[in-house]
Formats: C-alpha cells, sequence, structure tokens
C-alpha cells in the first residue's frame, strides 16, 4: 500500500488537527541563549530543513503531517552544534548548513520511529503523527525523511558521508540494544551508559565531528570536538533521565513515566535499586516498574528517591560529564564559538534545575 494511501484512510483525523504556525521563514527564537552567535546560519539550516520535509504536491495530507511535525521540531540543538563546531576552526560554509539540516532530518526520522516503537502519544505537548494516524503513516513518514538525507548527501564528500552512514548504524545499533535490556532490572550504570552513548550521544558527537571537519579542523580540533559532543550529548540524555521521573509535563514538554511504562530502566532507578534493601527494591520493581499505567504517584517515589539521594547522585553524573565535555575543548583556542559550546552543554544540564 503506498503513503499517500494510508494517509488517506486518515484524512478525517488530519481535518481535526489544528491548524499549524507558519515555520517557512525561519526558526523561532531558541532557548538556548549561546545559539545568538549562530542565529543567521541556524536559520539557513532551518530553512534548508523546511524545504526537505515537504512532499510532492499531490499529496497534501503528505505534507500536512510533515508541517506538524516542523512544528514539533526540537530547539535545533544539533544543527547548532555542527555550526558551532565549525566556527571553532573556521568559518562557516554552504556545506556546514546543508550538513546541519542533514543531522537535524535525520533526528526527526529517528523520533518518528521511535513513537511508534514506545506507543508514544505526544511530542513537545503536540500529538505525535502515530498518534494522528497510525504507527504505518509514522514509519514510512520516517523512511521519507531518511531518503531525503541520501539525496542530500549527494555532493558531499566522501568522508563526510562516512560519519554520517556510521552514525546512523550506531543510532540503531543503540536501539536495538535499549529494547534487548527491557525488564532488566539488574541493567549496570555503565550497561546504561553504553547503550545512551550509542542511542543519544553519538548524534550529537557527530554534529560535532562534521562541524570541524567541514571547516577543516586538524584531527587534534577535531577529535576534542567529537569527544565534546559525545559527553555533552550524555548529560543530556542524563537529565532526560531526570525529567521522565520527576519532571512536570507542561514545563517539560515530556510525558513523566513513558520510559518507566516501556519498561526501560533509566538512570534515576539504577541508582535507586542499587541503593535500597531486598525488600524495598522489590516494592519499587512492583509498585513502579512493572505496573502498567506510567501515570504513577510521584510524591511517595519522590521522598524515597530523596532519601537515598539519587536525584541529587543524578545531578552529580550529569555535571561529570558536562565537566568532561568542557574539559576536552583545552585543546581549542579561546573564541566566542568555544565560549558558546561550554554554554550550551551548561544549559542541557540545566534544564530541570
Amino acid at each position: 500500500m503506498s503513503f499517500e494511501s494510508l494517509v488517506v484512510t486518515q484524512n478525517s483525523k488530519l481535518k481535526t488537527m489544528s491548524s499549524p504556525t507558519n515555520i517557512s521563514d525561519g526558526v523561532s527564537q531558541s532557548r538556548i541563549p549561546a545559539f545568538g552567535l549562530i542565529d543567521s546560519h541556524l536559520k539557513r539550516a532551518k530553512k534548508l530543513i523546511n524545504e526537505q520535509m515537504t512532499g510532492p504536491a499531490e499529496a497534501p495530507d503528505m505534507n500536512q503531517l510533515l508541517e506538524h511535525m516542523l512544528c514539533n521540531s526540537s530547539e535545533m540543538i544539533r544543527p547548532g552544534l555542527v555550526l558551532l563546531a565549525g566556527k571553532c576552526c573556521g568559518k562557516i560554509t554552504d556545506e556546514h548548513i546543508r550538513v546541519a539540516a542533514i543531522i537535524e532530518i535525520i533526528h526527526n526520522a529517528t523520533l518518528l520511529h521511535d513513537d511508534v516503537i514506545d506507543k508514544e502519544q505526544k511530542r513537545h505537548n503536540r500529538p505525535s503523527v502515530n498518534n494522528i494516524c497510525s504507527n504505518e503513516n509514522a514509519v514510512l513518514l520516517g523512511d521519507f525523511l531518511l531518503g531525503r538525507v541520501f539525496q542530500m548527501c549527494a555532493g558531499l564528500k566522501p568522508q563526510v558521508n562516512e560519519v554520517i552512514a556510521a552514525a546512523a548504524v550506531r543510532i540503531c545499533e543503540g536501539q536495538l540494544r535499549q529494547i534487548a535490556q527491557r525488564r532488566n532490572w539488574q541493567l549496570s550504570e555503565a550497561e546504561y551508559i553504553d547503550v545512551i552513548t550509542e542511542k543519544s550521544a553519538v548524534i550529537f558527537s557527530t554534529a560535532c565531528r562534521l562541524g570541524a571537519l567541514l571547516s577543516q579542523g586538524t584531527e587534534p580540533q577535531t577529535q576534542s570536538l567529537a569527544e565534546y559532543g559525545l559527553n555533552a550529548g550524555i548529560a543530556y540524555q542524563i537529565t532526560d533521565d531526570l525529567i521522565e521521573v520527576i519532571g512536570a509535563e507542561k514545563e517539560t514538554e515530556k510525558t513523566p513515566g513513558n520510559d518507566i511504562d516501556k519498561r526501560k530502566l533509566n538512570l534515576v532507578f539504577i541508582h535507586l535499586l542499587s541503593s535500597v534493601d531486598e525488600n524495598e527494591k522489590e516494592e519499587v520493581i512492583n509498585s513502579y516498574l512493572e505496573q502498567t499505567d506510567a501515570k504513577y504517584d510521584r510524591d511517595p517515589l519522590a521522598k524515597m528517591l530523596s532519601r537515598y539521594s539519587s536525584l541529587e547522585y543524578i545531578r552529580a553524573r550529569a555535571q561529570d560529564f558536562v565537566a568532561e565535555s568542557v574539559g576536552v575543548l583545552g585543546a581549542l583556542k579561546e573564541s566566542d564559538a568555544k565560549d558558546a559550546l561550554i554554554e550550551t552543554v551548561k544549559f542541557m544540564a540545566r534544564r530541570t534545575i
């Protein structure tokens, strides 16, 4: 069955969807202060993303879904890292804009597939695509975006394409590893870090590596920026763990408890399970991890997390990776772009404080 025929079956749902804001004139003001340094470049990248996330004129329902996705788009953190890393090593070029767009479109494609896997109903406080239409639509729309990425990669240097392809493979491997670890209540912190490194942090590292490569950065510069991105990505994901458990949906634009409902152990519970005695461990597993409703009562859980200093531990671990991220930038000369990278990773870990 074609994409268009699948979308038509859901036409009534699409018609009830609120009209999205016009997003064709660039990127809205980011909540990341440091991105002011690259504002004009980020707007160009967003414009290119908007152009690429458009289907055939004869498929209006498909275009409506893509426009809905654009209105749900993130803060452009990953494209911003491409641009800041490039600026650390030289000038931002048209290739930086193209690669920044490619990175964000890959990210959007993975979100579509993740929402299907996790049966997610919301994305940034708006209905997810699979909620509006169907899992089939969301999967095919994600495939469409990856097809756009293939087109955009044509003409890029082989080394750049190799980095992009390697990242795509690692992201899928990380997702598969995470699924394999569902209901593994013995998952260690080291194993968990390995999973999120592949599933989440690799795209941050890749963004920084590509930015440096496109500016013809030296090998030490490129490696330092790639390591910065990897540690920043881990800090970002650990902070998301905290939001997942204690964040308010309205403020964080995430659905609290969703990972728990999908039997995916995050770092908050890994620490808690390693701290409690055997009787309390059974209580935690039965009351929160094995239960089928993600809308759990957070007050008793918050008290337990406080008693065992789990929240403080998670914040401290996020700050550990922030420090690692900042530390590896020592090899780079001082610049506004380097300062912006430092402020960006600190911002990532401040989201719940």
